[in-house]
């Protein structure tokens, strides 16, 4: 588990590509620091596994199904990516849970400044965007941000200062794309009201039902 606060940039040393596959070097400084084999790092939102790492860097593997679902596949060496490592047990959580799963992309269709804060708009699937509401919570790039504005084909975030200096979001641009998680919770209630339904063929979940269920 994650929070979402991002604790420094590292960047790509190497890159070794399999067919569907690829093992990824990446320096850094503060995340190495009493870092052991098996140790998660955070890596643009990923939740990756430590293979192998020395006093600059380390080395994880990323499988197909990461690569299909992540946008680690547009890296190269020099890229910058958000790293955070796991959740110590007794740490503020001062972001939001987030496991490191990633649900799937979104796409910079704008970016606005306002004052000392930045805009940015992302626009994203309909198998996403029936997760984010409005001042809910979402990780982008592994970033715990609050949502500003959501409409059926994108939303927004509002990125403070400290946010743009210590992240990759704001070196992004229009047309880039993102790792999106949503917050976990709207996709347990989903998966659980299914079973429900496939429990009493015909019942829909509405106000009554709701009421019926000590929801409202």
């Amino acid at each position: 588990m994650f929070t979402g606060l991002i604790e420094e940039i590292g960047m790509i040393q190497s890159i070794t590509k399999g067919v569907k596959s690829a093992q990824l070097t990446i320096s850094a400084d503060k995340v190495l620091q009493n870092m052991k084999l098996g140790d998660s790092v955070s890596t643009n939102g990923v939740c990756l596994t430590v293979i192998r790492f020395s006093n600059k860097s380390f080395v994880v593997d990323v499988m197909p199904e990461t690569m299909r679902r992540s946008n680690l596949n547009n890296l190269k060496p020099g890229s910058k990516v958000n790293l955070e490592r796991a959740l110590k047990l007794g740490d503020r959580l001062g972001g939001h849970i987030v496991s490191g799963h990633i649900d799937g992309i979104g796409r910079i269709s704008a970016i606005e400044e306002e004052d000392n804060a930045t805009w940015v708009t992302i626009m994203s699937e309909s198998e996403i965007m029936k997760y984010i509401i409005e001042k809910g919570s979402i990780a982008i790039d592994g970033t715990s941000l609050t949502v500003a504005y959501v409409d059926r084909e994108s939303f927004k975030v509002s990125i403070i200062p400290l946010t743009r200096d210590e992240t990759t979001l704001l070196s992004r641009k229009i047309g880039d794309e993102v790792n999106l998680e949503c917050d976990m919770v709207g996709k347990y209630i989903e998966r659980l009201a299914m079973f429900h339904n496939d429990d009493h063929p015909g019942k829909t979940i509405d106000m009554n039902f709701l009421k019926e269920n000590g929801f409202a």
